[in-house]
């Protein structure tokens, strides 16, 4: 990872520029839960309007939906996450944490080990034999490893003893299954065709720090593509080949980047891979495309005593499509893009500079309007009012230019637009380019256009 960059030095500059904040943080925190502030929520809100254009907007067989997080709960039994959905966890004797044996051991491995593939005896023997200590307290006295099931579970109903329990939705994807039928005949589409939602999910994750790798709630961006078993594969090649380029052309190098086939399948799966980012933290997954085969359509058919066979209108077969998933988060990958544009530059004589690299597209900020005095503000609030229609910038007249300049390439603003005594004259500005650095001139009325061809994300 360049310029040696930690998960603690990212903490504390997305803390410092209204990035992301601790949870709760006037009343101590809350483990596992981070705010995004002011720049880190026009980041998000970024990479995801990036990801629906090009996997909803810009795909004619693609269709959206926003599914309710509280579902019937016997959803949850159709899906198998009541009956055998768990994490291996295990309490160290002598502080009372509880962590996922599974992240003691792919944190210590740096992610050459995988995990996933390793039974429970497996992963207590690789935790004994690599005396891997509590990374609390330091203890080596650990419990016996346990599954745990991540679920919350809520309550619904006025009266507590007639209460029913219902569960907060640990993926999204069940919204997509149940509304498969719903969304085919509304739209009157043919398989193959794909659903696709961005929401939150819940987990009960106990696994502390590593900032937004892995948080209790999180946003998940995810489409099931439903088709023909004999083109199933094809539909699984194209999505890991998309997923990949998505996240290239996010700004992601290649270099960081490795595709990773799961070494162990659920019974039902004929193919998973996930891409993994190199984080500070090691190897880790970015993102996974499955091929789940026909058993979620399946179960739900059987749960809900609703037929889920699709009549090939041009061949009269009838039969359960099968699924293809494409599931990134969206917290994460906005993990993997901070962690990919933090730069520490040396600008020379003895000066340096912390700059964010984001592609302009899904930059937080596209301008900042800086009047270079203060007695230039009116002129200053006239250009931001009328660029801010068209792009989300910000307005910063408080301490040098030069000072002006290092907040705005700390929060990764791509361009800067000075106001000073010539724009009086003759109603051009400079602007500055955050990479670069380079300026140039240009009539205000001509900055819409110019700058509307270099924030496109194509």
């Amino acid at each position: 990872m360049k310029n040696n960059l930690t998960m603690d030095k990212l903490v504390a500059l997305c803390k410092n520029r209204g990035i992301v904040f601790p949870g709760s943080e006037i009343y101590g925190g809350f483990a596992n839960t981070w705010d995004f502030g002011p720049v880190g929520v026009e980041l998000k809100n970024n990479i995801k309007r990036a990801w629906w254009k090009r996997f909803v907007q810009e795909d004619p067989i693609t269709y959206g939906v926003d599914a309710a997080i509280l579902m019937n709960p016997t959803v949850w039994q159709a899906s198998g996450h009541v009956a055998s959905f768990g994490d291996p966890k295990m309490d160290c004797k002598k502080c009372k944490q509880r962590f996922r044996a599974d992240t003691l051991v792919e944190k210590h491995s740096k992610g050459e080990v995988s995990a996933e593939a390793m039974s429970d005896e497996e992963l207590m023997d690789y935790i004994n034999k690599h005396h891997i200590c509590c990374p609390h307290c330091g203890g080596f006295d650990w419990t016996a490893i346990r599954k745990f099931n991540p679920m919350f579970t809520t309550s619904r109903g006025t009266l507590e003893e007639e209460a029913d329990k219902v569960y907060l939705r640990p993926e999204t994807c069940q919204g997509e299954y149940v509304n498969f039928l719903n969304v085919q005949r509304t739209t009157r589409a043919k398989v193959p065709f794909a659903i696709a939602q961005i929401g939150k999910s819940f987990r009960n994750e106990i696994t502390p720090g590593n900032f937004l790798f892995r948080t209790i709630e999180f946003e998940q961006m995810e489409l099931q593509m439903f088709c023909h078993d004999k083109d199933s594969m094809d539909f699984y090649n194209d999505y890991k080949a998309r997923a990949l380029k998505f996240a290239t052309d996010l700004g992601l190098k290649e270099e960081n980047l490795r595709f990773h086939d799961h070494d162990k399948l659920a019974h039902y799966a004929k193919a998973a891979c996930d891409i993994q980012y190199q984080f500070p933290i090691g190897w880790q997954e970015l993102n996974g495309i499955h091929h789940r085969g026909t058993w979620d359509l399946s179960r739900h058919q059987e749960y809900s005593g609703k037929s889920m066979l699709y009549l090939d209108p041009f061949t009269n077969e009838k039969f359960i499509p099968n699924v293809i998933e494409y599931s990134i988060g969206a917290d994460r990958l906005t993990l993997a893009v901070l962690c990919e544009a933090y730069d520490e530059e040396e600008l020379g004589n003895g000066e340096s500079r912390i700059v964010m690299h984001f592609h302009p597209a899904i930059a937080p900020y596209k301008i900042a309007i800086l009047p270079l005095q203060k007695n230039l503000s009116e002129k200053a609030k006239e250009v931001y009012a009328t660029l801010c229609k068209e792009f989300m910038c910000d307005y910063d007249e408080a301490g040098s230019i030069g000072k002006r300049y290092r907040r705005q390439d700390e929060i990764g603003t791509p361009y800067c637009i000075t106001i000073d005594f010539q724009t009086l004259e003759d109603d051009t500005v400079t602007i500055r380019d955050r990479d670069s650095m380079n300026q140039i001139r240009m009539p205000i009325e001509q900055i819409c256009e110019y700058m509307h061809g270099k924030i496109k994300f194509e």
